[in-house]
């Protein structure tokens, strides 16, 4: 597992309080101390806690407790508690809050798409895009790993992917075909994916020697085609599915033999539904 870095957390808190809190500094209570306990009002899957922490601490706060990412936090459970001067702890209120709402969601949601795929089949990976929230990409990232899942991409230069706009450039598929034999020739260190979205296509991409086949909302007719083919003649294919799935339809793909489940979905699902309470104690 890894953190954000404290360059990162320290722009986060500046972008949220560029000079100092207006409103408090108005208030006069520099001499009170107060204690704020964020908890959660479902069942979730934690993650980000280690950040939050820190932000409080950067705002002068001192920690009292955190539940560590990964592990799940029952409806009540605190998630996090610190306390510290009274404006300090306001500083650091909704920042804390707010980014255990979003990176719980994200991680929560990532672990029920994992447990619902895993009663179907054990040998499906869970995988996200990389379509992350522009600048999140390594709290969108952390979250979903907190929940079971795994990068599908970090970014253009780690994987080769070829999609249908990278197509255009050849006259038609049996171009398109040859160049991909090319292409994996000279790069004999990488695995050559292609994403396809029929049967007759798949069927030729797995011939040339393409080691990872993405379909993309792909029928299921199609699909059961697809996959017997591969196992009856190229065993060694791996083939993951993409395209509009989610939450409540992510059984029904996962039920195929087939590798991983590529999704964007967990990075669209809202808040979780997390509160806090704030109490003087001097």
């Amino acid at each position: 597992m890894f953190n954000l870095s404290i360059t990162e957390l320290e722009k986060y808190i500046q972008d949220d309080i560029p000079y100092f809190d207006l409103t408090t500094s108005l208030q006069n209570c520099s001499d009170k101390k107060v204690e704020l306990e964020v908890y959660t009002r479902e069942d979730i899957i934690v993650s980000c806690s280690e950040e939050a922490a820190k932000i409080s601490e950067l705002l002068n706060c001192k920690v009292e407790f955190f539940l560590k990412s990964k592990q799940k936090a029952l409806k009540q459970e605190t998630i996090l508690k610190y306390y510290g001067l009274y404006e300090d702890v306001h500083k650091a209120w909704r920042l804390t809050q707010i980014l255990l709402e979003y990176s719980c969601k994200i991680s929560t949601s990532a672990f029920l798409m994992k447990e619902l795929i895993e009663e179907v089949n054990q040998n499906c990976e869970l995988l996200t895009t990389r379509k992350t929230f522009p600048f999140s990409k390594i709290f969108c990232i952390k979250a979903a790993i907190c929940g079971g899942a795994t990068p599908h991409r970090l970014g253009l230069s780690e994987t080769i992917l070829f999609f249908d706009g990278h197509r255009i450039i050849y006259k038609d598929n049996e171009e398109f075909y040859s160049a991909i034999k090319k292409i994996k020739n000279s790069s004999s260190e990488k695995n050559i994916a292609v994403e396809s979205d029929n049967f007759e296509d798949a069927k030729r991409l797995m011939q040339i020697g393409v080691d990872t086949l993405q379909l993309d909302k792909i029928d299921f007719e199609t699909l059961d085609n697809i996959i017997k083919y591969k196992n009856e003649n190229f065993s060694k294919v791996k083939i993951l599915l993409a395209g509009g799935i989610n939450l409540s339809n992510v059984k029904d793909f996962a039920k195929y033999t087939v590798d991983g489940i590529v999704t964007s979905s967990i990075y669209l699902s809202g808040m979780a539904d997390i509160s806090s309470k704030l109490k003087i104690i001097e």
